[in-house]
């Protein structure tokens, strides 16, 4: 395992970038607020409203694609850079348990915990975040896309869902994301296992 950078340290490092500078993009870190699976702050006072560069250029062009097609509508951070330690506590709590599919082992290593993976979702004109017909971090079935089409024909999801789903998923692609098969929210940016083998991970 390759930790080299502090969280407490990230402000100093040119690599990263604040969210709060990125163009067309809010966030509002669950994990840093009771408001998340787990029921308590997770992120106890750290800063983790960061990603690396290379993501953190991606979101800005997602978001300018998103101002394109939807006029008005904005890409809000639900989840950014996950430090190491953040990322053992959690799965001190999951593993043995049906949320460890969710959440990758911290001895492999998240993408979250590199800066190059963010938890996402739309935000209209009036500040109302789009229904995906599931929570962020509803760790259930319906959350996801690889079964959208059985979904709709079952009616778990309608096209509403999907639509707002895969809207956020193209404007994601525009930035040079690409989605995972069970969570609708969560985006990595390059390769996993290139970002796992050649990049510093935050501790």
């Amino acid at each position: 395992m390759n930790v080299r950078i502090r969280v407490e340290d990230i402000a100093a490092d040119p690599q990263f970038r604040r969210l709060a500078t990125l163009r067309g993009v809010r966030h509002d870190l669950r994990y840093a607020s009771r408001n998340n699976f787990a029921g308590v702050e997770l992120y106890r006072g750290m800063d983790c409203a960061w990603l690396r560069v290379e993501a953190a250029q991606g979101l800005e062009a997602a978001a300018e694609w998103l101002t394109h097609q939807r006029p008005g509508w904005q890409l809000v951070v639900l989840d950014a850079l996950r430090p190491q330690r953040v990322q053992e506590a959690i799965w001190a709590d999951v593993a043995g348990t049906p949320m460890e599919h969710y959440f990758a082992n911290p001895m492999r290593g998240s993408i979250h915990s590199f800066g190059m993976a963010v938890d996402v979702t739309l935000l209209s004109p009036e500040g109302v975040e789009a229904d995906m017909g599931s929570g962020f971090d509803e760790m259930a079935l319906v959350s996801h896309p690889a079964l959208h089409a059985a979904h709709l024909k079952s009616g778990v999801l309608t096209p509403a869902h999907v639509a707002e789903r895969e809207c956020l998923a193209a404007a994601m692609v525009h930035g040079g994301f690409h989605g995972i098969t069970t969570e609708w929210w969560h985006f990595d940016h390059g390769d996993r296992e290139r970002v796992r083998r050649e990049w510093s991970r935050v501790a």
